[in-house]
């Protein structure tokens, strides 16, 4: 029983690498992305386009912590649009929300495990006007061990971008 345990988890291994290999070869939507970059894979049964950005200031410096980024996702095929997702670099602490400051509007981010995500459509709908019309977003998080942290991006390129994957995604 053991053996099979352990044959089924390698197989689901190689599973998941196979499907991440396919995604890991989007196609670029911006001759220059700048901050924020544009890219559309073919994804199951349809196309997905996403949008991606980095801040340009976290902290506290010096504190241990994976890639952080901020991604806007299409799945026009599951009639997914606009999806806001935060990926921290580290484990949320349990039940903590993650707060995004756009221009002085606050929103709040429901978190599971590295990511935070917007619960309500029309909230998410009204994060990413935001974006679209700021200049500077703050996002901050509580990690599992209680550090606050604070990531700042540049929303210079970001209407560009989140133009650029509505248009191959035929989304309005």
């Amino acid at each position: 029983m053991k053996k099979i345990i352990l044959m089924m988890a390698a197989i689901a291994v190689l599973f998941a690498a196979s499907n991440v290999a396919q995604a890991a070869k989007p196609k670029g939507l911006l001759k220059n992305p700048g901050v924020w970059g544009a890219f559309s894979l073919k994804e199951g049964k349809g196309k997905a386009c996403y949008m991606a950005g980095q801040p340009k200031d976290s902290k506290p410096a010096g504190v241990k912590r994976g890639p952080i980024w901020l991604l806007v996702t299409h799945r026009p095929y599951k009639k997914i649009k606009g999806e806001v997702g935060v990926y921290v670099g580290y484990p949320l602490k349990a039940g903590s929300t993650v707060k995004i400051n756009v221009d002085g509007k606050t929103f709040k981010l429901y978190t599971v495990d590295d990511t935070a995500w917007v619960e309500k459509p029309k909230a998410e709908k009204k994060l990413v006007a935001a974006m679209r019309a700021g200049r500077k977003m703050v996002v901050r998080g509580i990690s599992k061990r209680g550090t606050n942290t604070t990531d700042t991006y540049s929303l210079k390129g970001f209407t560009r971008a989140h133009k650029a994957i509505n248009r191959v995604c035929k989304v309005k």
